[in-house]
């Protein structure tokens, strides 16, 4: 299980308090949304439970243990809304899934689906948002991840692009066990793929019908 424990957090010890006493869950194989206003701290307990950002207090446990600061790959992957920031302009798609570690048979054998062939010799503004999100994607779960963390994975794109990238997540998270933390504004779509939702504002988890 992926679990944050009382967790405190903010940016500097003069700063406010950007979450307090937090307590989550994500079991493996379940897919749980957040759901929550903007400036509500979503994004900041995501980065926690990925392991870049430390609790001030408390504690984020995986599967029981406190993971190595700097391990590589970590067990909780983070996948972001803007992909194109998470990847260098001068590498191509071939070599920015290869930094993840993965050999080069891995990346060839990737699922079509996710990374077309002919995208991997090329640049990432060469491929649309769309695309580029699923290499991002691609990227994360070829570090064989216990747990993703999805942070407003699809806000910028169209209905049509959201549905076959959450398709995409939620069939290989599925197939793997892998748990998944979904954070978004948009309550309707995390009924349609979670399990159960959490609204940051208020503590009570809620079930889909």
């Amino acid at each position: 299980m992926l679990q944050a424990q009382d967790v405190w957090f903010r940016y500097g010890a003069r700063r406010p308090w950007v979450l307090e006493a937090v307590d989550l869950a994500v079991a493996p194989g379940e897919v749980v949304g957040l759901c929550g206003p903007s400036g509500g701290g979503k994004s900041t307990a995501g980065r926690l439970l990925a392991g870049l950002l430390p609790p001030a207090r408390g504690r984020v446990t995986v599967d029981g243990a406190t993971p190595r600061p700097r391990r590589t790959p970590h067990p909780v992957q983070l996948v972001l809304q803007h992909p194109e920031r998470a990847m260098d302009p001068r590498w191509t798609l071939r070599q920015v899934l290869a930094a993840t570690g993965a050999g080069p048979g891995a990346v060839a054998a990737l699922d079509p689906e996710l990374v077309a062939p002919g995208w991997l010799d090329r640049y990432p503004h060469e491929i649309s948002g769309g695309e580029l999100q699923r290499v991002n994607l691609a990227r994360a779960l070829l570090a064989r991840p216990r747990y993703l963390v999805a942070d407003e994975l699809t806000a910028s794109l169209d209905a049509v692009t959201q549905a076959r990238i959450w398709h995409l997540l939620l069939d290989r998270c599925r197939a793997a066990s892998i748990g998944v933390l979904a954070i978004a504004h948009d309550r309707p779509l995390l009924e349609v793929v979670a399990d159960r939702v959490v609204d940051w504002d208020r503590p009570a988890d809620t079930r889909p019908a």
